[in-house]
């Protein structure tokens, strides 16, 4: 049957409506399978009493601190044994493909840490700013929260997030590619609140935040993003920040790369030019083919990825109505589109982007469509609002070479066979 457009109704809406046809056409095909099997041997799952409706369960003093079912148990940060030297010098990455919305959950926001976890008393954590002020100040954790505060969605992703990919595919899941990241709601002061408590001189141009742990973390950032959107947070999703994403205190860079993200966050020092730190000079600066550092690459770019189905997450059927779903985000706005393909860029479809769109955050996005069984090499673009493509990996190896392991935003590709598994390939 011909998909005719309707007056007044657009083609995605006529597509839809042909999907969904489809859909309960197959679905209705599926139910009458069932029924017929249910006729010749019962599903006990359904037939029989369960235990857990028999007997009482836990009181409402069993649990004070709410956790995940038991069944649940696996969807958890995993590290990486080689990737770095110890434990405390490491990264947890985020199950990205047990996630669907936009809110990464507390307890599953990737870690990077550079001397492990500080445990930092907020009754004896001050915070500290310095340099070319007119009057150098000391907050404790009572007199920030006096100040006017904000709740802000931003994502946070380690500049070397895919960073592993620059020279090929590696035979990782979507957690251990690309987990580096993850959105939540931050509360907190803007920082250009305490800047103008303290009184900005007019020679002042950078900031230098540093942190309360043992690596003494710190990194020049400009004085104008400090004005713009820079936050001093203490919570995160309604609740204090846990202690591995900087308890009691953070600063907020949105949409620039998590380094600048300083935890425990107990100075800030005000300058007139950046001042080189380790962490940006030896590290987070983008080796190019030529031998030749890109410094200074604060802005994470427009970026997305398919999170299910991917290697850790494969299909559990062979054919049939199925969902593609993964995010998108951009440091330089918000997610104007992005389009999902199947079999490897021949053809692109639009997903539908649903749930908040909001700025310098995380977006969802779902492709529906009826699988053939055949197989597919599926892919995501994503478009920003300021008109920014997602590249190839091959685009961004001929830009850049492939001696970074920073600022990898390439298309990724996942290649699903007929029995459902999915692997990490690259289309050459």
């Amino acid at each position: 049957m011909t998909n005719k457009i309707k007056p007044g109704q657009s083609e995605s809406a006529a597509s839809r409506r042909t999907f969904l046809k489809g859909g309960l056409a197959a679905g209705g095909a599926i139910v009458a399978g069932a029924t017929a099997a249910r006729s010749a041997t019962p599903d006990k799952a359904i037939t029989e009493p369960h235990e857990w409706a028999q007997t009482l369960g836990e009181g409402v003093d069993a649990r004070p601190y709410g956790t995940p079912s038991e069944f649940e148990k696996h969807v958890v940060r995993r590290n990486v044994s080689w990737l770095t030297a110890t434990p405390e010098s490491s990264v947890n990455f985020t199950p990205l493909h047990e996630l669907d919305g936009i809110i990464t959950p507390n307890g599953l926001c990737f870690e990077r840490h550079h001397a492990g976890i500080a445990v930092v008393d907020p009754a004896k954590h001050r915070l500290m700013i310095n340099g070319l002020v007119d009057k150098p100040l000391v907050f404790t954790m009572d007199d920030l929260k006096r100040f006017p505060r904000v709740n802000k969605v931003f994502f946070l992703e380690c500049a070397a997030n895919s960073g592993m990919e620059w020279r090929g595919a590696q035979l990782n899941g979507c957690q251990f590619t690309h987990g580096m990241v993850h959105n939540v709601m931050y509360t907190g002061v803007p920082l250009k609140y305490l800047l103008e408590e303290a009184g900005i001189k007019s020679s002042a141009k950078w900031l230098m935040p540093e942190g309360a742990d043992a690596s003494g973390m710190t990194r020049s950032v400009p004085l104008f993003k400090a004005l713009d959107d820079c936050l001093v947070a203490f919570a995160m999703n309604g609740e204090a920040l846990r202690p591995e994403q900087g308890y009691p205190l953070r600063l907020v860079v949105p949409g620039w790369e998590g380094n600048m993200w300083v935890k425990w966050l107990r100075r800030i020092e005000v300058g007139d030019q950046p001042w080189h730190a380790r962490e940006e000079t030896s590290k987070y600066t983008d080796l190019m083919e030529n031998g030749k550092a890109r410094r200074f690459t604060w802005e994470m770019d427009c970026k997305s990825v398919i999170t299910n189905p991917s290697p850790q997450a494969p299909l559990k059927h062979t054919q049939g109505q199925t969902v593609i779903t993964g995010v998108a985000w951009s440091g330089r706005g918000t997610i104007k589109r992005v389009d999902v393909t199947i079999d490897g860029g021949k053809n692109w479809h639009t997903a539908r982007l649903d749930g908040p769109s909001l700025d310098k955050s995380l977006h969802r996005f779902y492709f529906d469509f009826n699988w053939d069984g055949k197989p597919l090499l599926m892919q995501s673009r994503a478009i920003d609002s300021t008109g920014y493509v997602q590249p190839t990996k091959n685009e961004l190896r001929k830009a850049r070479g492939t001696n970074s392991i920073y600022h990898n935003n390439g298309i990724q590709t996942w290649h699903v066979r007929e029995n459902g598994a999915v692997e990490n390939v690259e289309i050459s």
